[in-house]
């Protein structure tokens, strides 16, 4: 039976919030206490203004108790002894296999028994207020929140409202999907067992990383993908991906569509109906398929926005779309910021695009110039040019900036240079290491556009490959970038004389 959620009872007294009836007007009232939120509150509480934190769960939100940390948590034990496996000495010394309740408690220690004290603790050590309940736009600068005991308080934002509500899941319209309980990522990452059995529908990066996460911890899955594994990186990535899955023991069906599912029960055994009509029946069923811009319940409809779709921003996350009455100060009130505006739906990109926020709403409220040009400080430029990601699966995927295929849409004339990762360094890290690279160049400007690693370990070549996007360094100066020897990083002197340098 799929595992509760462990959200926060809003019926148990919490003193270390603000009652919301103690706030009543504050410079910024931020919808939505995840990460998100918490980062756009404290950088307008460093530009001099007030804040407030509306939350109805846990602050710290979807990245702290579901998603980010847990299922790294899950997912490290069983790579720790793959690549000790992977090194003859260390190889002869794993005698075992992995303790599985000790690798749920190490889970659980990750989110603090789902208490969001110490998160609380540091809004009001930075001067947050905290309020819980459930916030709502209820017209230009006004805000309602109810709260527990079901009343609903007004909150006044003097200078902004930011709207940091994150996203949902996105459930399919399978036929019996919603009359038969299912795990999310939720249920999955909060797991207190392993199941003996998992099939796991949909192959973007959750479906990927904990197919292979339960594979390990030694239950029976059966990944099910309507298409390619990672649809949104470079091809190769995927196949690598499904490569290993494969070798874990995980029965990859490409290009299979679910038809419908049924269930014995609440709890018992769960059966997927694929198009083809081959059944395919486990203990449990996961369904990532992706999640979507959670704007349904937010108010957005008070100041004539859709909520059935993400929240459109300009570059300095001002929402678009509605006539901002900008009031005496000439600046506009209402900002959108991480999964709910639909760009680049990742924890730290999220955080990025919240720090230029909350810096630019402080900005506008001293009437300070904005700067929002390319890569200005109050400019969101890397959510267009940058965007980072690490898929934590064996063998890694890390990505930044733009695949070939986007490359090529934008515009640019490119030359893509691809080659398997096979230096000193990597050969020393494991045997066998298997892993691939590939570099974007656009040859108009000569920098490198989007760089993709594949291979044990690459998420720590990332940040390498991130600063010679961001910083648009050119070829000829990057190759005075020595990499040491003998690392992983060498590959960077590969794919440079690949190029022709």
């Amino acid at each position: 039976m799929p595992t509760p959620s462990h959200s926060r009872d809003l019926h148990t007294p919490d003193e270390r919030t603000t009652p919301a009836g103690e706030v009543g007007e504050v410079d910024v009232v931020v919808i939505g206490g995840g990460p998100v939120g918490e980062n756009v509150a404290a950088r307008a509480v460093r530009g001099g203004l007030s804040a407030v934190l509306v939350e109805a769960e846990l602050l710290g939100g979807e990245c702290s108790y579901w998603a980010c940390m847990p299922s790294k948590a899950l997912i490290r034990p069983t790579q720790a002894l793959a690549a000790a496996r992977r090194v003859p000495g260390a190889q002869q010394a794993v005698t075992g296999d992995v303790d599985v309740a000790a690798v749920l408690a190490r889970r659980d220690s990750f989110t603090s028994g789902y208490d969001d004290g110490s998160q609380v603790e540091w809004a009001v050590g930075a001067d947050i207020a905290v309020v819980r309940g459930h916030g709502r736009l209820a017209g230009e600068r006004r805000v309602e929140v109810t709260t527990a005991d079901g009343s609903v308080v007004p909150l006044v934002a003097r200078r902004a409202v930011v709207v940091a509500t994150g996203s949902t899941p996105s459930v399919p319209p399978v036929e019996g999907l919603a009359d038969a309980p299912h795990w999310g990522s939720r249920e999955a990452t909060s797991a207190a067992q392993v199941p003996a059995s998992l099939v796991v529908l949909g192959a973007g990066v959750v479906g990927c990383e904990l197919a292979q996460a339960f594979a390990r911890l030694g239950s029976r899955v059966t990944l099910v993908a309507s298409s390619t594994l990672l649809g949104k990186l470079e091809d190769r990535a995927g196949e690598l991906v499904a490569d290993a899955l494969a070798e874990d023991g995980v029965d990859v069906r490409r290009g299979a569509r679910a038809a419908r599912v049924s269930r014995d029960g609440d709890s018992g055994p769960v059966t997927l109906v694929l198009e083809d009509g081959s059944e395919i029946t486990a203990d449990e069923l996961l369904v990532a398929t992706g999640r979507r811009p959670a704007t349904a319940d937010v108010g957005l409809d008070s100041v004539g926005l859709p909520t059935d779709a993400a929240l459109a921003v300009d570059t300095t996350g001002a929402a678009t779309g509605l006539a901002q009455d900008a009031g005496d100060e000439g600046q506009p009130w209402l900002y959108g910021a991480g999964d709910v505006t639909g760009d680049a739906p990742l924890t730290h990109m999220g955080k990025y695009v919240a720090r230029a926020v909350g810096d630019v709403i402080a900005a506008r409220a001293e009437g300070e110039a904005v700067q929002d040009g390319a890569w200005g400080a109050h400019a969101t430029t890397a959510q267009q040019r940058a965007v980072t990601q690490v898929v934590f699966t064996d063998p890694e995927v890390c990505a930044v900036g733009l695949t070939a295929d986007q490359a090529g849409d934008a515009g640019l004339r490119t030359r893509v240079v691809d080659l398997d990762i096979a230096v000193a360094g990597s050969a020393l890290h494991a045997d066998g290491y298997t892993g691939w690279a590939r570099m974007v160049v656009d040859e108009d400007r000569r920098t490198v556009v989007g760089v993709t690693f594949v291979g044990q370990d690459t998420a720590e070549l990332l940040h390498s490959a991130t600063v010679a996007v961001v910083g648009e360094v050119p070829l000829e100066r990057l190759w005075h970038a020595v990499p040491s020897y003998p690392t992983t990083s060498e590959v960077w002197l590969r794919l440079l004389e690949s190029y022709g340098l």
